[in-house]
């Protein structure tokens, strides 16, 4: 790297942990560190760990705010994308907060924020299972369920910040669950981590020749770590857990690439681990539903990035924004 080229700092903001790393402008990671998130007292102590932290680390590593170029953070929450301002992160305890306006006054250096799903769908753009693609599709599969839209180039947004919420498209109208977000039916209660345990525990006295009953009957408990294991040990009722996820996956990203027409849609998420086992099933659905020459045009893929994909997107942001 050119002494004259500046460090881009990603920021990805999670309930649990904040992961950060000091980048290249080509995209590599150059330094990288996690610190806890400290959700305690309505979240008012996470912007001065996360401003005394990236303080730190840049001493630590014998450099200045002068060598960074800015500060791209991918957060969980309603937002407004040209101001930074945040209205609501449940998981942080965040109601109204200026993040963007608090931070660049504790370090004196430009913030740049977004969604962390749209976030982690930059970064596989940028260096992970979509570059190459302007025409982008991404999907997070964890304890929820995130989506990013990228159309040549650009993250769509939206009237007011809300696209891209594909765990919160409607695939099981009328007898649905009921979701965190109000509504009956939404896509992640069933084909998150959490729809997949879920469903596991709900048959799961019928089904006690398999290992799922086993590990429900030792441990209290079903994780989708579990149920994925399973599924790749051949376990009958584990795949028709993961079939029936994929199903529900395959539908409602069919309708998205028959709406968008994108040339690669990524998977990722701690579920996405499941690799090829999830990724084929997905796609029997997916060549189901979707029309012929959108079929013809998107290539499905795992995504690459794992826990990266946020801080380099965030990374990307400084970057292509600031």
């Amino acid at each position: 790297m050119e002494k004259s080229e500046k460090w881009l700092v990603g920021v990805d903001l999670g309930g649990t942990n904040i992961k950060f790393a000091f980048l290249s402008e080509n995209g590599d990671i150059l330094y990288r560190w996690s610190i806890p998130t400290d959700v305690s007292d309505a979240g008012n102590n996470i912007i001065p760990d996360m401003a005394s932290s990236i303080s730190q680390k840049l001493q630590e590593n014998k450099q200045t705010t002068s060598n960074v170029k800015g500060i791209g953070i991918g957060a969980p929450a309603f937002m407004n994308m040209e101001t930074g301002f945040i209205y609501e992160a449940i998981n942080l305890g965040w109601k109204n907060i200026d993040i963007r306006s608090m931070l660049e006054q504790r370090l004196k250096l430009p913030v740049v924020i977004d969604n962390d799903a749209n976030v982690a769908a930059l970064g596989e753009m940028w260096k992970g299972a979509g570059i190459g693609s302007k025409d982008l599709l991404c999907i997070t599969i964890g304890t929820g369920i995130g989506g990013g839209i990228i159309i040549n180039g650009e993250i769509i947004h939206g009237t007011n910040g809300m696209a891209g919420e594909i765990g919160h498209i409607t695939v099981n109208p009328e007898n649905g669950i009921l979701c965190n977000c109000g509504k009956h039916g939404c896509l992640e209660t069933i084909s998150s981590a959490t729809g997949m345990v879920r469903q596991a525990i709900a048959e799961i006295d019928n089904h006690q020749e398999s290992l799922l009953f086993t590990s429900y009957q030792q441990n209290g408990h079903i994780t989708a770590k579990t149920i994925v294991q399973a599924a790749i040990e051949n376990d009958t009722y584990a795949l028709k857990i993961i079939d029936r996820s994929s199903y529900y996956l395959g539908l409602a990203l069919a309708n998205i690439a028959n709406t968008i027409n994108p040339s690669r849609i990524v998977i990722g998420g701690g579920v996405s681990k499941a690799g090829s086992l999830l990724l084929d099933s997905i796609r029997k659905y997916f060549n189901e539903f979707a029309l012929p020459r959108v079929q013809m045009g998107a290539d499905l893929a795992i995504a690459t990035l794992g826990n990266d994909a946020g801080v380099i997107g965030a990374a990307w942001l400084v970057k292509n924004k600031l």
